[in-house]
């Protein structure tokens, strides 16, 4: 089967990546698959940034390469090839005056694991979100909802935000979430997560698509991500640390330390493959370490001389 055309780029990206496979084609030979692959990329990182990709900076190409995360590396680094080369193409071609293209994956050989946040990072973070619930804003109440969700669930950004009004509902510990490749998965929510979703859904219109509104849409992955960078900043945590992604590999990380095992794991994060998965064998690993020089038998026997 044939596969499907990628939606039309917006605005002026359409325009830039037109020239840009004009170059290809003319100055560099070429073929027709190349050039396909190459438009299929950029079309649908410029839909991901809403249009704006020939104008993203560092920070919003930092946020498409952690939407990349559960590719394969060969696609990412498909991917990563192709918007570098757009943007040497802009910048050679005095379209704009810097290249952002550094901040984008250059996959190695081993899937890297994130960047990484400790309990105590995660409780400045809720900590402040507290004190804003308190003052009971719309904005405060969003953002609380968000993070609960984000690091409660271990959601994916792009599930998070294209979440339905009637989602998450009071009689209903969980919820159903639709992911990559069409597969559905149950996913707990807890207490806290229900309560700050009730409370910020009290201030979302009835008749709204969307649990997290934002104009003719619902909030978007950039804007997701730059909120979280507010709230750390905020919190007196490195903005760098922490993304919407980072929210989710703390919620993966700390589960595990608290005991949960790499297949319920697989199950909560929705990995197709639990080879994806097993990035986080370095913290099984380490607890069962742990399990044996606690539990095991003989750790309390005398050891015997030779």
């Amino acid at each position: 089967m044939a596969e499907p055309r990628p939606a039309p780029a917006p605005g002026e990206d359409a325009l830039l990546i037109a020239r840009f496979l004009e170059m290809l084609a003319a100055e560099a030979g070429a073929s027709r698959n190349t050039l396909t692959a190459y438009e299929t990329d950029l079309r649908g990182s410029s839909v991901t940034l809403e249009g704006e990709l020939a104008s993203a900076g560092r920070a919003e190409l930092e946020t498409l390469g952690e939407s990349w995360r559960d590719l394969a590396r060969a696609t990412v680094a498909r991917k990563s090839a192709a918007l570098r080369r757009f943007f040497g193409f802009l910048a050679d071609e005095g379209l704009r005056a810097d290249d952002p293209s550094a901040a984008l994956p250059r996959p190695g050989s081993a899937r890297s694991l994130p960047k990484s946040l400790s309990h105590a990072d995660i409780e400045r973070i809720f900590e402040t979100l507290d004190r804003d619930v308190a003052t009971d804003k719309p904005l405060a109440l969003r953002m609380a909802a968000l993070v609960e969700l984000l690091y409660g669930s271990g959601m994916r950004a792009s599930e998070l935000v294209a979440l339905p009004r009637s989602s998450v509902r009071p009689e209903s510990p969980f919820l159903i979430l639709r992911g990559k490749g069409g597969r559905e998965r149950l996913v707990p929510i807890s207490d806290r997560a229900q309560a700050a979703v009730a409370r910020w859904r009290e201030h979302v219109p009835s008749d709204s698509r969307w649990l997290f509104p934002s104009r003719t849409s619902h909030l978007s992955r950039i804007r997701l991500y730059q909120l979280v960078k507010e709230l750390a900043a905020k919190a007196g945590v490195p903005p760098d640390r922490v993304s919407p992604h980072v929210l989710r590999h703390a919620f993966a990380t700390h589960l595990l330390e608290g005991g949960a095992d790499l297949r319920t794991l697989q199950t909560l994060l929705g990995h197709a493959d639990i080879a994806t998965t097993q990035i986080y064998t370095h913290v099984e690993s380490a607890r069962l370490v742990a399990l044996v020089n606690a539990r095991h038998p003989l750790v309390d026997a005398p050891s015997r001389e030779a």
